[in-house]
């Protein structure tokens, strides 16, 4: 159960003095302890008792009443909250959740007293704008207006160079150079609210800003570059991993952005960046597995839909509603089906509508491409010319064999008659080419060689002519024309995308299951929300459009929450997946709103949030901790101080490559293989798929581009997402593990060395541990941390002047080459500092 003194809007002492609100302090504990039993779900409700509403909480019920106002001794409640017998407390024994502590009896009792006041959910009320003082900036006035509440304050500003990284970083996913660092010192030093709106315009204008804002993205889009289940066979839908990279380089507004994505095929005469858009929920699970029920898999892909929709825009756990109405968020069972509904009309047959050849055409992949319908050929001029003359090529190799059919009538007939006058001569072949399910389904006397009636049939014509050289001789030709054409394709993106041509009638499954349709429901949006504009079709383009309406009350709390997350490591809510009941308060719900409403004014513009964020005074301050903030404040909800956590694991390895000067900025296109411990895929596919490492610039690009294999992600990326499903919530922890990754991996070791020979080029000891230091934390050396990284070198130079083996094994790690006219003692000296750099907790938690 969550603690709900972390959760008060004001301090414990202040609130127990204050009026008690429901919202912050009541429905926390009734929603955990309460609701299950007593909540929306009218399936599950003892007693008729509904304690999520006053008028049923108030109600008479054969003269006892759950809630009356003011009065205790009558409140059936708080007697049973406080009653001693086993079959009276609440919540009982069996309900295996804890008695409410002294603290939550205090509030409860309060409340009681001061009236049982309920309030609606605050996340289902629309947003609306706090007032703010006159030149002041919004975000800080919240912020502040909550931490002298806890009497606390500001820490003071970071210094530049940690600002700096700390900003490039959030915006680009990337360590700021030497040279930046010095520029923007420099102009720190005249003038800094100049320099460093320039800089945070100049972040925002790079490339890389889209790539580091696609990575949360993909995320929660559960992008992979396979299918997923036991084959996780390859898909190509790569171009939506570059659309979205494109639409935040571009500062796509955020309406449009979600448009496009649920329902861009929609669109009047949608343009095919429009349709690749539409990716977003072709991004799911797809089984291409034999014996599988088609049924069954095009119902759980829908599942998925709604589910991956429902967390991203609506932050609802609207997947309990699947089998039964929401035990604490007003989402009934047919709300769900109704917007299960909306993404049911797709043309998908919950299977494999499409296969590349079983044996791979080059060393890129050794496995099996498969996709469904609907999907879009993305091909070049150049593969279209390639497609059309390998199609022609094939079609007159079919048509040259068919016109010659006539000559295998009479041999086939021959063999019929001797199959009529030997049976075992039938058995004996079909025993050998493996098709016994053939024998005795056949009636040889009314064959026809013309006119082949079934499947049966036309298989034993195929076992004849198999055997017939001739014919065996044109289709070899054929296969290996029908592997030419495979081939190309290969090469030529299929993006699984969306398109509504089915018309299905959509039924409440009972316990969630495909084979039992209850009552049929119509597409909608939950009935406890905003209904659509009335004479709206209710498809995906309304619910697109219904997401993004000034009266939705959710979509821009959700998404802004995320966007705060981004930047501060937590949201203001810090269940970024779960705005309802269950979920948790608002650090500072009047900064929430005013966001939300700003975001939405604002015309939907994310890098003008941007922008606020990381220009308030709130982002800019130093992330020194005290043992009084840490002891009061340990999760830093309250932000009386700057932001520090530990980097995405994606984010390290790219560091690495660009500190060493090893990263290669190719943008977009196929995912890249890079290194990889042997034996990872075969493991887990049982010898099925095998990892064919890249070479040259394949190895060194940002970790945006690396292949994602879902049923096992990329094996220096820990802390990860599986991407099996939605995922918005970020995931991080420090263990010793990662240091198995980070000492030790090809990637860093390379790096490393490659670092060490660029700092060759340095003047002396104390300048390349200076240079290499401060390009990795943003800050110089320390005369301690030059005595530490000066004993570090000495060491390592002594161990490999006694151990020169050792050095050539260490400065022969990767694939580039060595170009440093340092020994090899010196060189893997200097590569034991770089790694140990790259290892500080500095540069891992900026």
């Amino acid at each position: 159960m969550k603690s709900v003194l972390a959760l008060l809007t004001l301090s414990p002492l202040a609130t127990m003095a204050a009026e008690v609100s429901f919202n912050r302090d009541i429905r926390p504990l009734l929603s955990d302890n309460c609701y299950y039993c007593h909540g929306f779900d009218e399936k599950h409700r003892e007693a008729g008792l509904r304690l999520d509403v006053r008028e049923s909480a108030l109600k008479d019920n054969d003269g006892v009443r759950a809630i009356v106002p003011g009065d205790l001794a009558r409140s059936d409640l708080w007697q049973r909250i406080i009653s001693k017998d086993e079959d009276d407390v609440m919540p009982p024994p069996k309900a295996h959740k804890k008695p409410f502590t002294s603290e939550q009896r205090v509030l409860i009792k309060r409340w009681i007293e001061q009236g049982a006041k309920y309030e609606a959910h605050w996340a289902f009320v629309p947003p609306m704008r706090a007032a703010v003082p006159g030149g002041e900036a919004a975000i800080d006035h919240f912020i502040e207006k909550r931490l002298k509440a806890e009497g606390l304050a500001f820490s003071s500003q970071a210094e530049a160079g940690l600002l700096l990284r700390r900003v490039t970083f959030d915006l680009t996913g990337m360590p700021p150079t030497i040279a930046e660092l010095d520029a923007f010192e420099a102009a720190v030093s005249k003038d800094f609210e100049k320099a460093y709106t320039d800089a945070i315009a100049r972040l925002l204008k790079s490339p890389r800003y889209g790539e580091r804002m696609a990575m949360d993205w993909l995320d929660a889009a559960r992008y992979a570059d396979t299918n997923g289940y036991q084959m996780d066979s390859i898909r190509m839908n790569w171009p939506w991993r570059d659309w979205v990279v494109r639409a935040f380089n571009d500062n796509m507004r955020f309406d449009r952005f979600t448009i496009e994505q649920l329902a861009g095929d929609m669109l009047p005469k949608p343009t095919q960046d429009q349709l690749v858009a539409t990716a977003f929920n072709r991004n799911h699970m797809l089984n291409a597995e034999g014996g599988t029920i088609a049924e069954e898999n095009r119902t759980k892909t829908v599942f998925d839909r709604v589910e991956t929709t429902s967390a991203v825009w609506l932050g609802l756990t609207m997947g309990c509603s699947q089998c039964h109405d929401h035990k604490f968020d007003p989402i009934t069972q047919k709300d769900y089906y109704s917007m299960f509904a909306l993404f049911n009309q797709l043309v998908e047959t919950g299977g494999v509508d499409k296969r590349f050849g079983k044996k791979s055409y080059s060393n890129m992949y050794d496995s099996l491409y498969a996709l469904e319908s609907p999907y879009l050929m993305l091909a070049t001029p150049e593969q279209e010319a390639q497609m059309k003359s390998a199609q022609s090529n094939r079609d007159s190799a079919e048509k040259a064999l068919m016109a010659r059919s006539a000559e295998f009538k009479v041999p086939f007939e021959t063999w019929v008659k001797q199959v009529r006058a030997d049976g075992d001569l039938l058995l004996k072949r079909i025993e050998e080419d493996g098709l016994r399910r053939i024998a005795g389904t056949i009636k040889l006397e009314t064959l026809n060689y013309e006119k082949l009636t079934n499947k049966t049939e036309r298989a034993l014509v195929e076992l004849f002519l198999r055997g017939d050289a001739r014919w065996a001789s044109a289709m070899k030709v054929i296969d290996e024309l029908r592997a030419e054409e495979d081939k190309i394709q290969q090469q030529i993106p299929h993006v699984m995308v969306m398109r509504d041509e089915k018309k299905r009638e959509t039924h409440i499954l009972k316990r969630g299951n495909y084979e039992t349709p209850g009552d049929i429901v119509p597409p909608a949006v939950p009935a406890s929300m905003p209904p659509l504009p009335a004479g709206t079709k209710a498809d995906r383009m309304a619910l697109a459009k219904w997401l993004v309406s000034p009266q939705h009350p959710l979509m821009s709390r959700v998404v802004i929450n995320r966007l705060w997350q981004q930047f501060f490591g937590r949201g203001i809510v810090k269940t970024p997946d779960d705005f309802g009941l269950q979920g948790a308060l608002p650090s500072h719900p009047e900064l929430l709103d005013w966001l939300a409403v700003e975001f939405r004014e604002s015309g939907w513009d994310v890098q003008h949030m941007i922008r606020l964020i990381v220009g308030s005074k709130t982002y800019r301050q130093s992330a020194v901790v005290t043992p009084a903030m840490l002891a009061k404040d340990p999760e830093n909800a309250l932000l009386a101080r700057g932001p520090r956590h530990r980097l995405d694991s994606r984010f390290l390895r790219d560091q690495a490559l660009a500190l060493s000067g090893l990263l290669v900025e190719k943008r977009g296109g196929p995912a890249v293989m890079p290194y990889q411990p042997p034996g990872i895929w075969e493991e887990m596919s049982f010898g099925k798929n095998r990892y064919f490492q890249g070479t040259g610039e394949d190895l060194y690009r940002r970790s945006l581009y690396t292949f994602w294999r879902r049923s096992v992600a990329p094996a220096s990326f820990f802390d990860v997402p599986a991407r099996q499903s939605c995922a918005v919530k970020p995931q991080r922890t420090s263990t010793p593990l990662h240091a198995l990754t980070t000492l030790n991996d090809v990637t860093y070791v390379e790096a490393a060395r490659v670092w060490a020979e660029k700092l060759a080029s340095l003047s002396d000891d104390d300048a390349r541990l200076d240079h290499a230091f401060r390009s990795a934390t943003g800050h110089h050396l320390d005369a301690r941390g030059t005595t530490t990284l000066k004993q570090t070198l000495a060491k390592a130079r002594a161990h490999y002047q006694a151990h020169p083996k050792d050095a050539e094994q260490l400065i022969a790690t990767g694939e580039s080459k060595r170009l440093s006219k340092l020994t090899p003692t010196e060189h893997a000296a200097w590569t034991t500092v770089c790694l140990m750099i790259l290892n500080l907790d500095e540069t891992l938690n900026p």
